[in-house]
């Protein structure tokens, strides 16, 4: 229904756009020229209809509403959920600490830290990973031989500060060399590269066709090809076969850089 009341004025100034209209109980109000009709001018009588149309108003009542129950259910039902870490692979010194891609519902991801022993750890953190069935890793390096260390995630979004859960990690003694995994680059022939691995295969150690995150050594007789050039980028020890046959016959791990490859 709509609501319609009329009112009479006599212009009274014209002005910078505006026009002084005075009521036959003069009265003064102030109404935007551009609204009165064509050739008004000082003296001028006009009649102003005013009307309120409340069908307009329920329209916009329910329009609104529905935007606030859909911003409701978007961004007001769900919340970041805290990532959960696991250990990947572990060496006496380092380990691979993993995560599934970060699940934010709406949010937006701010910042993301490492923890270890309580301590925030100064290094990078991927921060591009929320894709469906992806796995986030970061190596943590320069940890004591044979000893545990608790890890933690922090993940700072715009919806608030999420922390993970609790890693315990015991880095491998000496003696323990199942955390060797090693890729071979160029030797001097498939026999070879087949002896060593039996020679790992004894070991408990393990080996991979690729470099990876969690490759510790490459093992190579020259310094050419793909893995030694993977190995190089990334700051991996090249080693001579030597360097696996001494760990056997020591029943340990021995020093990369005694048998680094020149």
């Amino acid at each position: 229904m709509t609501q319609t009341s009329s009112a009479q004025f006599t212009v009274g100034k014209l002005d910078a756009g505006m026009a002084l209209l005075l009521t036959e109980d003069y009265q003064l109000i102030e109404f935007p020229s551009v609204l009165l009709p064509s050739g008004v001018v000082l003296g001028s009588v006009v009649n102003i209809d005013v009307c309120r149309d409340r069908e307009t108003e329920k329209r916009q009542r329910n329009d609104f509403r529905a935007l606030q129950e859909q911003i409701l259910r978007d961004f007001g039902t769900q919340q970041p959920k805290a990532p959960v870490i696991r250990a990947g692979h572990t060496t006496q010194t380092w380990v691979v600490i993993q995560w599934d891609a970060l699940d934010l519902a709406s949010a937006t991801l701010r910042s993301l830290h490492l923890y270890r022993d309580g301590q925030r750890m100064m290094q990078p953190m991927p921060t591009t990973l929320t894709q469906a069935n992806a796995v986030a890793a970061v190596k943590t390096t320069g940890l004591d031989v044979g000893r545990s260390y608790e890890f933690m995630i922090e993940m700072r979004t715009s919806a608030g500060t999420y922390f993970s859960n609790t890693l315990e990690v015991q880095t491998h003694a000496l003696e323990n060399l199942s955390g060797i995994c090693v890729c071979f680059g160029e030797c001097e022939s498939l026999e070879e590269v087949g002896n060593l691995k039996e020679t790992l295969d004894r070991m408990g150690a393990s080996y991979a066709d690729a470099v990876s995150l969690g490759i510790t050594h490459v093992v190579a007789r020259y310094a050419a090809g793909p893995a030694y050039e993977a190995a190089v980028r990334y700051n991996i020890p090249v080693v001579r076969p030597d360097w696996v046959l001494a760990c056997e016959a020591n029943g340990k791990l021995q020093p990369a850089i005694k048998y680094a490859l020149e």
